[in-house]
């Protein structure tokens, strides 16, 4: 199938591994330029380089911390420089933050500043270029509403599901859409280094909670990303769509 990006220019955050590489290689694959940023240089240039050469296009690199006052100025300024426009942006980047009734004002706003504030920012510093383009796409990868444990990342991506149904209903009139998408046990360095290191612990977490099986591949959440980036799917918005193999259990 088509999905009809050849051309267009997306930001995607938290590109050089996971999720994130998964999505900025499946937009280039359709025909996208994309503006890839992270803090890892190294993993950036990397990716940058291995698009170029297997999909063609152009690709910037952005090596940025998303906590870092001004980086969405950063980003934006950057994206306009190179390609004048951006008109997807991906909030990809966010992390896990177990905390506790005594965790600190400090730690708590370390969570809200990369997994909600980050992705804010930058949208709003890119959405009034798409607005006088009368097209844009937001997607947000979030996360789960039923955390096990009190996590500040948790928290923040539910703030940010309230913002992105918020913004939804002021951008759709001029033709921008903005989605969540929300992953289960998808193969990261978070999952398998972080939450799930040990061959037992996953096989235990599948046989309790995921009916496919097996955790997902980046690829499976990143061609939906990319169908929810395309003019194709340009009558859904305001949508939170779980990728998880069914783990999910809420109706």
């Amino acid at each position: 199938m088509d999905l009809q990006l050849n051309g267009k220019v997306a930001v995607v955050t938290g590109a050089t591994a996971g999720i994130g590489r998964g999505i900025a290689t499946a937009l280039a694959r359709e025909g996208c330029n994309t503006v890839l940023v992270a803090r890892r240089a190294e993993l950036l240039d990397g990716l940058r380089d291995e698009l170029a050469r297997d999909f063609g296009g152009e690709h910037l690199a952005v090596p940025v911390d998303l906590a870092a006052r001004g980086f969405e100025e950063e980003v934006a300024s950057a994206t306009r420089a190179r390609f004048g426009r951006g008109d997807i942006v991906v909030n990809n980047a966010g992390g896990s933050r177990p905390l506790t009734i005594r965790s600190t004002d400090e730690e708590w706003a370390d969570a809200f500043a990369v997994n909600f504030d980050a992705a804010r920012k930058l949208s709003h510093a890119l959405l009034p270029a798409m607005i006088e383009a009368r097209w844009g796409r937001i997607v947000c990868i979030t996360g789960s509403l039923e955390p096990p444990i009190l996590n500040g990342a948790n928290v923040a991506k539910a703030g940010l599901h309230a913002w992105a149904k918020g913004l939804s209903r002021e951008v759709a009139q001029h033709g921008i859409t903005i989605n969540c998408l929300m992953p289960g046990r998808i193969h990261s360095e978070q999952i398998d280094l972080k939450m799930h290191p040990t061959a037992k612990s996953r096989d235990d977490f599948i046989a309790a909670n995921i009916p496919a099986g097996r955790f997902g591949q980046p690829a499976e959440i990143a061609d939906v990303a990319a169908f929810l980036c395309s003019p194709l799917a340009g009558y859904v918005t305001g949508q939170r769509l779980y990728v998880d193999g069914g783990m999910h259990r809420a109706l």
